[in-house]
C-alpha cells in the first residue's frame, strides 16, 4: 500500500495459443479467449521464450500469435466493464508493440 492506495500489478505476457469454445456465457460475445505465458523481467530483457505455465485471457483486442501483451488479473480484470459484470479472471489490457529491458 503506498500513500492509502492498493498497488496493483500488470504482467506482461506473450500468446502462445488460442482457445475454441463450444459455448459461452452470452456476456462474453465479441471477444476470444487466447494462451498466454507470463514473462518474467530476464526473458524480457534476453529475448527468450516464457517458462511459466500458460494461462487464458480474455481478449478484445485482437492479439495475434506470438504478441506481447499486457495482463490484468483478479478482480481489475473485471473493471473496464463496469458497471456490467463478466466472468473474467484474466483481461488482455494492451497489445504492446515494443518493450525495452535494461539491466543494471
Amino acid at each position: 500500500m503506498v500513500g492509502g492506495a492498493h498497488l496493483t500489478k500488470m504482467r506482461i505476457g506473450k500468446i502462445i495459443g488460442t482457445v475454441t469454445l463450444n459455448r459461452s456465457h452470452p456476456s462474453l460475445l465479441g471477444a476470444t479467449y487466447k494462451l498466454a505465458a507470463p514473462l518474467t523481467l530476464d526473458e524480457l530483457a534476453d529475448g527468450r521464450e516464457p517458462a511459466a505455465e500458460p494461462f487464458v485471457v480474455y481478449d478484445e483486442l485482437g492479439a495475434g500469435l506470438g504478441s506481447l501483451i499486457a495482463i490484468s488479473e483478479g478482480g481489475e480484470a473485471a473493471q473496464p466493464f463496469y458497471p456490467n459484470q463478466k466472468p473474467v479472471d484474466a483481461y488482455n489490457a494492451a497489445i504492446l508493440d515494443t518493450v525495452n529491458v535494461t539491466k543494471t
